[in-house]
């Protein structure tokens, strides 16, 4: 499961090539995440392996402020949150005590980092990796993710994006045939953080 939290993280926040179908949808859409600097939502994410008899299923909630980072909450079929702030990744705790996990640290804070970039409207870090085919409108818009270098072809097929005021969902396609899928719903404002959410993600 681990592994696909950074599936996510990664192809989320890769970046846009500048040779977008509808580049004026391409930045409307960013603007429309740009303009909620805290958010939380609902996840549900599944994922489908031709090796596997059923899909695997996960919940869980999504916090994210503009500048501080995002917590990924999972909650069934298991409990874990995690602190991305772009420095590091952590466990937290129940009283929102940060355990760094040390294991591929390097690549999910440089992929978190990304992320922060994308949903505040500057994927500009980023600008390599993918082609992107955006069609739709500004109230329903989908952005589709092709990768441009061989090596990560083999491996991805495409990821898709879709939404509108916020990001609704997400498509991550492989060449092995897994599929994943992570739904967001409840999708709102923050609001005020509690303690333990400050003290993970450092904001005042």
């Amino acid at each position: 499961m681990r592994r696909l939290i950074v599936l996510f993280l990664l192809f989320v926040c890769l970046g846009v090539h500048a040779q977008a179908a509808d580049p004026t949808l391409l930045k409307s859409a960013l603007d429309q995440l740009a303009s909620h600097p805290q958010v939380r939502a609902d996840f549900e994410q599944k994922r489908d392996n031709p090796a596997l008899a059923t899909p695997q299923i996960s919940r869980g909630k999504l916090l994210f402020v503009i500048g501080h980072g995002m917590l990924w909450q999972t909650t069934d079929p298991y409990q874990e949150t995690l602190a991305l702030t772009g420095a590091r990744t952590a466990r937290v705790d129940d009283q929102g005590h940060l355990q760094t996990v040390r294991n591929g640290d390097r690549g999910v804070a440089q992929v978190s980092q990304m992320l922060q970039g994308m949903l505040a409207g500057k994927p500009d870090e980023a600008l390599r990796q993918f082609n992107v085919q955006a069609e739709g409108t500004p109230a329903k818009w989908t952005l589709r993710f092709t990768p441009k270098q061989a090596r990560m072809a083999r491996v991805l097929t495409s990821i898709t994006l879709d939404g509108g005021q916020f990001l609704d969902g997400i498509g991550i396609a492989l060449q092995s045939g897994e599929n994943t899928a992570i739904r967001f719903s409840n999708t709102r404002a923050a609001g005020s953080l509690s303690e333990l959410e400050q003290r993970a993600l450092g904001s005042p």
